[in-house]
């Protein structure tokens, strides 16, 4: 089950003025499930994406990266499919990437450059291009302002419950709706995105801007948690502005941009969370917090040595207090002029070590007392600067292996 996270009340999530969304079961993978999504965006929209830094990237991502370049983010519309991420699938793979946009393309009226395609499940194997054109249809018939718990459920591969935030807010005298859904339970470790994340808002904001927002927002948050420490060959996150609303921000300057662009990184953060809260076989959320590091890469190397190492997983798993674990891990992230004798490290509102060593006063019992919680937060202090970030983890657990060891069954 997943820590302290529910499925999403469909009545919750705002309709985005100038989204359409829809839905099909195509049988990609498996039959009865809702695999493919498409969201219809309105003339004007613009969309700015981060994509995944693995160098096996699947032909989606490549794909998607062209057709915003080739179309300066002026977007018509998005594609999603799950259970075959379509990489590792070389010519056949990008081919089949562009054959989808230009089948969407041709039922929406758009040009293939306008239409974003996007993949999750199964690598090293070939779409099967029939299943999922002839869903196409369905998905477009299917097109409403109002799907977006659907289109959650519709991204899913191993989560084991839908993703999305909703927020409704004034800015500057105009409404503003914020919605967005991601999904990911494994293989998670993203570099620049997340499995996959799309937020949309009805405020007016162009690609360039919309651009390097969609970056800070993911350096905030989807690159800032792990599960596995593995990054995917489509990891993907993708901001929309549809400009239907009555809000217009043309740069940083702008009235209400600064208060956008928090909006933006608050609905990219929780849904960052919930994947980690999700997490495959999950018991616990586990928040890493490095303070005093001297620049902020220093400060998330140290974070994600914590977060990854499985010996300090499993001993949160198994709420052993064994915290030496995450002092070794401190030591091995990679400061070659770390002065251990100014390391402190904190469990919640427990002192375990003070200057390198065990704190006088710190007991077992208290250590083992804070590991049983759901929630729990590590806190590092390097003593060596004014740097801090903080990375989002969970557990690992039995059930994490069962899970991998049969996905494919």
């Amino acid at each position: 089950m997943p820590v302290n996270l529910k499925a999403p009340d469909p009545a919750a999530l705002h309709a985005v003025a100038g989204v359409e969304l829809g839905t099909a079961r195509a049988q990609i993978r498996k039959p009865g499930r809702r695999d493919v999504l498409v969201l219809r965006l309105a003339e004007g929209a613009s969309a700015a994406g981060v994509f995944t830094r693995n160098r096996f990237c699947a032909a989606p991502v490549r794909v998607c990266r062209e057709h915003l370049e080739r179309s300066g983010g002026a977007v018509r519309a998005l594609v999603v499919n799950t259970g075959n991420a379509n990489a590792g699938t070389g010519e056949r793979g990008l081919s089949d990437a562009r054959s989808t946009c230009e089948a969407l393309a041709a039922s929406l009226g758009c040009a293939p450059e306008q239409v974003l395609p996007f993949s999750t499940g199964v690598i090293l194997e070939h779409l099967p291009m029939d299943r999922l054109l002839a869903g196409l249809p369905a998905a477009v018939a299917d097109l409403a302002p109002a799907r977006w718990a659907e289109a959650a459920e519709a991204i899913m591969t191993t989560d084991t419950v839908p993703k999305a935030v909703s927020r409704r807010v004034e800015i500057e005298g105009c409404p503003v709706t914020v919605t967005g859904i991601s999904k990911g339970a494994g293989m998670i470790r993203p570099n620049m995105a997340t499995m996959l994340g799309f937020i949309a808002t009805d405020a007016a904001v162009p690609a360039a801007l919309l651009q390097r927002w969609v970056r800070e927002a993911a350096d905030a948050s989807f690159n800032r948690i792990t599960i596995d420490g593995d990054t995917s060959t489509n990891d993907s996150f993708v901001l929309v502005a549809t400009g239907a609303g009555g809000l217009r921000i043309d740069s940083d300057q702008s009235p209400g941009a600064a208060q956008l662009r928090a909006l933006l990184v608050d609905v990219s953060r929780e849904l960052a969370q919930a994947i980690v809260r999700d997490g495959e076989g999950a018991t616990k959320f586990i928040s890493v917090v490095v303070e005093g590091a001297r620049t902020g890469d220093e400060a998330a190397a140290v974070a994600y040595a914590i977060a990854h190492s499985p010996l300090v997983k499993t001993a949160f798993f198994a709420s052993d207090p064994n915290l030496g674990r995450i002092l070794a891990a401190i030591g091995y992230a990679g400061i070659e002029d770390l002065d251990v004798d100014r390391v402190d490290l904190h469990l919640d509102d427990v002192q375990v070590a003070s200057r390198g060593g065990r704190h006088p006063a710190y007991r077992e019992e208290d250590g083992q007392r804070v590991m049983k919680q759901q929630e729990i937060t590590v806190r590092a202090v390097l003593g060596r600067g004014d740097a801090s970030t903080t990375v989002w983890t969970c557990d690992l657990s039995h059930d994490y292996v069962s899970i991998n060891a049969d996905y494919r069954s």
